[in-house]
């Protein structure tokens, strides 16, 4: 068996790039449109043999340490796929095979999103900016100079494949493979753009409106169908999609649709009842103590939470109290205090009835002090 690098007329050493103009030099020689000679279309068939062993990088590996040339499954078949391709070509039942197409859809695209609690409330508009590919404003994704268009591939005459017969357990068979010359499309770019390389596409920032919903949580994902990188050749684009994070608040926290907060009470507030104004993040609320209010009660504000993702009824905007005790007083203030706890005849301390919530907030306060 002739070796494939002396076929081709490269060295072992060679690159892809080598042998595949190897090829194309070779088979524009030999090919049988070309050269009607029996010599030549035995030549073609060993050169396209060559080609088809050495510009994949497994069966090359394969072929350079003295292996099977990639052969697997039945004498050099990759398996019964392979072998229906070989009878009826490529695609089965008896189809012929068909060039590819130079557009592609091109690729989704991923983008992260910072929010603040408060823009997840009501929504937010964003301009966000974009790198992706976009479509070659040269050459309006056709690949080619101006006045230029593709031609068609003169090796396989516009089918994208090029058929050869190869020896195998079963016999010479006829195989049908992607046409090396023109990489299967069926056409080849003699001039193609000098903007995006003859790809119809270029790297470019643009820019985005997108309007966020209000509801939005940390790994939320939004899906934008059509805003992705453009395809190669000027095909269809992909999706964009856009991964929310919703940045931690230095007063509220966010429970579903409501959104909790601390109030710190002073111990004569407490006892007395007072009212308040707290800024909410969506303007100031107006809050009632009421008198007695005990620690860990919490107050709640109808509707002054966050607008839910699919919906319109907003949640709560729900208050925990937290009554402060002074810890320094002097002799009249400390005289008021016995005073008064001699006139409420207040208990001795004892334990309560367990309280799972209440438990909670503890345990939390001693490990964050």
């Amino acid at each position: 068996m002739a070796d494939h690098y002396e076929v081709l007329g490269v060295s072992r050493d060679a690159s892809e790039d080598e042998i595949k103009k190897a090829y194309r030099r070779l088979a524009r020689q030999l090919h049988p449109d070309v050269n009607p000679s029996e010599d030549a279309a035995e030549q073609f068939k060993l050169v396209t043999h060559a080609y088809d062993v050495l510009s994949d990088a497994d069966s090359r590996r394969r072929y350079d340490m003295g292996g099977d040339e990639g052969a697997g499954g039945f004498g050099g078949f990759g398996g019964f796929g392979d072998i229906f391709e070989t009878f009826f070509g490529a695609g089965g039942g008896g189809r012929a095979a068909r060039p590819r197409s130079r557009r592609e859809r091109g690729q989704d695209a991923l983008v992260r999103v910072t929010l603040d609690l408060g823009e997840v409330v009501f929504g937010v508009h964003r301009e966000i900016e974009v790198d992706t590919a976009v479509l070659c404003e040269t050459c309006q994704g056709s690949c080619c100079q101006e006045g230029t268009a593709p031609v068609t591939c003169d090796i396989c005459q516009g089918t994208g494949h090029v058929r050869q017969q190869v020896r195998s357990l079963l016999g010479n068979v006829v195989t049908s493979a992607p046409c090396g010359s023109c990489e299967g499309y069926g056409t080849t770019i003699p001039y193609p753009c000098a903007t995006c390389n003859g790809q119809g596409r270029v790297r470019s920032r643009r820019t985005v409106g997108l309007d966020i919903p209000a509801g939005v949580e940390t790994g939320l994902r939004l899906q934008l169908p059509g805003s992705g990188e453009v395809g190669r050749a000027g095909g269809p684009n992909g999706d964009l999609y856009i991964e929310v994070t919703v940045a931690p608040h230095a007063t509220f926290s966010r429970e579903g649709d409501d959104l909790l907060a601390t109030l710190e009470v002073a111990m004569t507030d407490a006892i007395l009842g007072t009212t308040t104004t707290i800024d909410g993040l969506d303007g100031p609320v107006d809050l009632e103590v009421r008198p007695g209010v005990q620690a860990g009660d919490v107050l709640t504000i109808r509707g002054r939470g966050i607008t839910p993702l699919r919906g319109s009824q907003r949640g709560d905007l729900r208050v925990g109290v937290q009554v402060l005790t002074p810890t320094r007083l002097d002799g009249k203030d400390r005289a008021l205090v016995e005073d008064l706890a001699k006139r409420l005849k207040a208990p001795s301390p004892k334990l309560s009835e367990f309280h799972q919530g209440m438990f909670s907030k503890l345990r939390d306060k001693f490990r964050n002090g």
